[in-house]
């Protein structure tokens, strides 16, 4: 959210009421989107801030350390599965993001991740080269 308003990029962010980023990230990222001319639009329908999008990321409804809350999490995420139907809501040649390990069938169906517009898998290449490099430099490699 942040990176998005400080490079003045649109970012549409969808969340069950209660799941909202924090005030503060909110204030940051509203002050950065005045000075760089981005849009950062946070609200509770999915359906709004996939309409028209070029990139759609998904990411798990419960995380690590959050395996409490899961049947909760679970039931108030519950219309925000990204599937086919919302999908169609995004731009044709849209593709869809997911940081894994992703939790099929709960926040995103196997037809979107295996689908012809999925990037995750590539994603998950590339984000594993940066982090080679990443540690490269960290322990003074070359």
């Amino acid at each position: 959210m942040l990176c998005a308003a400080k490079t003045g990029a649109s970012l549409r962010v969808a969340t069950p009421a209660g799941y909202e980023p924090l005030p503060r990230y909110r204030e940051l990222a509203a002050a950065e989107a005045r000075s760089s001319g981005a849009e950062v639009l946070i609200g509770n329908d999915p359906i709004s801030a996939v309409s028209d999008a070029d990139v759609v990321y998904t990411d798990v409804w419960t995380s690590m350390g959050q395996e409490q809350e899961y049947e909760r999490r679970r039931r108030s995420f519950q219309g925000f599965q990204l599937n086919a139907a919302l999908l169609a809501r995004a731009k044709r040649d849209a593709i869809v993001l997911h940081d894994l390990p992703a939790h099929r069938g709960e926040e995103i169906t196997d037809e979107v991740i295996d689908g012809p517009q999925s990037a995750v898998f590539d994603q998950a290449e590339n984000r594993l080269h940066t982090e080679k490099a990443l540690l490269c430099w960290l322990l003074g490699g070359k």
